[in-house]
């Protein structure tokens, strides 16, 4: 090659280096976004805004309805729902979810579920309003001819504002919290509301403030994708949750850590573009690409430490507060791991009718009713997770995912050096395999709580999903077929209440005896359990374990009820909604598990998508006026009989001897009566 030759390639390679960094910034710049919003509202708040993605989401759907759907220009529409309503929905949520956790002195871990429930809450919302079908893109706001740089590059005018955005959210931020008033009361509140109420801050305004501001930050970043991505209600929100990758690198305080973070992750994802290698490595390299905030989520979330944003560690595991703890009746009430009390055997007796009412289906009714008893294994290694082991889990449907997938590459015969299995010894070693997996997150759950743990998870939970569950060559030509004596529905549910049975039967023993109580310990006060002399990392990575093997089972059920492998089925924010469905139903209750799994599968089988996710996101947002969810609703019992007043000393003893006196007389009176009845 000559010089010449050799320059040119040079040049070309530069101005292609050039344009993908240019074009990375419009990812760039709103992972940046989204990275300045959880920053300042979880100064402003002390609270890691879980729910920003779906936030984004419901301003992206409702810009779309305004604009295409109701022909509004799109700067009034921009304006409508960045000023008017991404705020009032920020304050609303302060008002009715987050202010009276602040009151009561909830820990992390309710807090992170009322979070998850406005996540789930707002998902379903826009699937009752707009289905749940992908839809087009809302228009740009400053669409045009892209801006021509030297040498002949092009910026993006979208890009341009974004960048303009950032650098003035930033500034405005410093500014504001360094130089004026509102910024010291802001510091002061997030320090320590009450002494901060005390010294007459409004802690609410202020709180109500920062909830404005984080709301906003998500509505310009559900605007800033919306053009470039179909909106779909799953989708969308969980690609923002990603960007959290951002936050975490800055460790939730840093705004210029966090900006050069979004950009860097937004051009490195555009330059890994020209990686193709040949051959096996090129699907995982493509993986890669297209998933670099995963990892990078992954990545920051292990490296965070047990500690994220100055989270305290608190004297239990932080997920403590989710299982309400009940001795004698009261464990009737929630359920337990079977109850003992007359409202524990009605709550068994309400899942063995919903149980065995399908049995009298036909047709789509009985199909449908078929991922209940699957599903309920799923929720059992929640209950098992975090409501006797007190670890915050959100990536249990990954196992899910992982138990079906193994049973269909087993039965497919595309594990090497295995031949095709039949149903049953396919699903056993699927779960077989699976269960040792669960070391994936409970390995660092040895060094971490609260919110690091729960980020850690789903991480762990997003990573399977998008680099196994949707990629092409684990998941093409998958046969996922029921054993001939099992091809009938009916038949097929009756195997899956036994098995359904059998893990009830596990989860039971595992909350029983002496391991029972070192469960119950470790969750209570992990560092009091650990100076009694329990095997706390042990035991956490049991609980781990035995949870992936219950959702593999359960995930193989899901699958072959259906006769498919459905990577949608065992989507990350799939998750959060279980999640959420067994803190509101009882976190350490078994049978409530049961239960959460009927209401979820009959809810949108019985009347419309996304019903059950507004009820069980409703629940759970309102976690702070219902600590424990609905375990811990107080069950209605025959009122015992009224006291007696107190009386003082000398009336107690003077009624003491006229007692005495009376039963003296009625002794007597007795004798007399038997003296006279001889005489005669």
């Amino acid at each position: 090659m000559t010089a010449a030759a050799q320059l040119a390639a040079t040049t070309d390679s530069l101005g292609l280096t050039v344009d993908l960094a240019l074009a990375g910034l419009t990812v760039g710049s709103a992972a940046a976004l989204s990275g300045i919003g959880l920053v300042v509202c979880h100064r402003a708040t002390g609270v890691l805004n879980i729910a920003q993605g779906a936030q984004a989401m419901a301003v992206a759907y409702l810009l779309r309805d305004l604009v295409v759907v109701r022909n509004w220009p799109v700067w009034p529409a921009v304006a409508c729902c960045l000023l008017l309503v991404a705020p009032a929905l920020g304050v609303l949520l302060d008002v009715l979810v987050y202010r009276p956790l602040q009151r009561r002195g909830a820990g992390p871990a309710e807090t992170m579920v009322a979070g998850l429930g406005v996540f789930v809450l707002l998902i379903g919302v826009a699937v009752l309003l707009w289905g749940a079908a992908p839809l087009a893109g809302a228009p740009s706001p400053l669409g045009g001819a892209a801006i021509r740089l030297p040498g002949g590059h092009g910026l993006r005018p979208d890009t341009v504002a974004q960048l303009a955005a950032i650098l003035l959210l930033g500034l405005t931020v410093f500014a504001a919290t360094r130089w004026t008033r509102f910024g010291l009361r802001l510091r002061a509140v997030v320090d320590d509301r009450r002494l901060a109420a005390l010294t007459g801050v409004d802690a609410d305004r202020v709180s109500a403030a920062g909830w404005a501001f984080g709301t906003f930050t998500a509505g310009l970043v559900g605007i800033a994708l919306a053009p470039y991505l179909l909106l779909d209600p799953y989708g969308l929100p969980l690609l923002v949750m990603e960007t959290m990758a951002v936050a975490v690198a800055a460790r939730l305080r840093s705004i210029p850590v966090a900006v050069a973070t979004g950009l860097g992750l937004g051009i490195a994802q555009a330059e890994l573009t020209r990686l193709r290698p040949s051959g096996q490595l090129l699907p995982l390299v493509e993986a890669v690409q297209s998933n670099l905030f995963v990892v990078a989520l992954l990545a920051t979330a292990l490296l965070a430490g047990p500690r994220i944003g100055g989270e305290g560690t608190g004297e239990g595991t932080g997920a403590a507060p989710l299982a309400v703890r009940r001795t004698g009746d009261e464990r009737g009430a929630g359920g337990g791991s079977g109850g003992s009390g007359g409202s524990g055997r009605l709550a068994g007796a309400v899942c063995l009718v919903l149980l065995l009412l399908p049995l009298g289906f036909r047709g789509n009714d009985l199909r449908s009713a078929l991922l209940v008893p699957a599903l309920a294994l799923v929720l059992l290694s929640i209950v098992v997770v975090t409501g006797y082991g007190g670890q915050i889990s959100l990536g249990q449907a990954g196992y899910a995912g992982l138990g079906a997938l193994g049973t269909a590459l087993l039965m497919s015969g595309r594990v090497p050096g295995v031949p095709p299995l039949p149903a049953a010894p396919a699903l056993l070693i699927a779960v077989l395999a699976t269960a040792p997996l669960g070391l994936l997150t409970g390995w660092p759950a040895i060094r971490r709580r609260g919110l690091a743990l729960a980020l850690v998870t789903f991480a762990v939970g997003t990573a399977m999903s998008r680099f196994v569950f949707q990629q092409p060559y684990a998941t093409t030509g998958l046969v996922l077929d029921r054993p001939s004596f099992l091809a009938g529905d009916r038949a097929f549910y009756v195997a899956e209440l036994l098995l359904l049975g059998l893990g009830l039967l596990t989860v039971r023993a595992l909350h029983r005896g002496r391991l029972g109580r070192a469960l119950t310990a470790m969750r209570d006060h992990e560092p009091g359990a650990v100076a009694a002399g329990v095997d706390v990392p042990g035991l956490k990575l049991l609980a781990f374990v035995a949870g992936a093997a219950l959702a593999a089972l359960g995930g193989g059920l899901i699958g072959l009820a259906g006769r498919a492998f459905d990577p949608a089925a065992f989507d990350p924010v799939r998750g959060l909604l279980w999640f959420a469905a067994v803190v509101v139903a009882g976190a350490d209750s078994a049978l409530a598990a049961v239960l959460a799994a009927a209401l979820l599968i009959g809810l949108d089988a019985g009347t419309v998508a996304g019903v059950s996710a507004v009820a069980v996101g409703a629940l759970a947002a309102a976690i702070g006026r219902l600590p424990g969810g609905l375990a811990a609703v107080p069950v209605p019992r025959r009122r015992p009989p009224p006291a007696l007043p107190a009386l003082p000393p000398s009336r107690l003893s003077l009624t003491g001897r006229r007692v005495r006196a009376a039963i003296t007389t009625r002794q007597a009176g007795r004798v007399r009566k038997t003296g006279e009845d001889g005489a005669s």
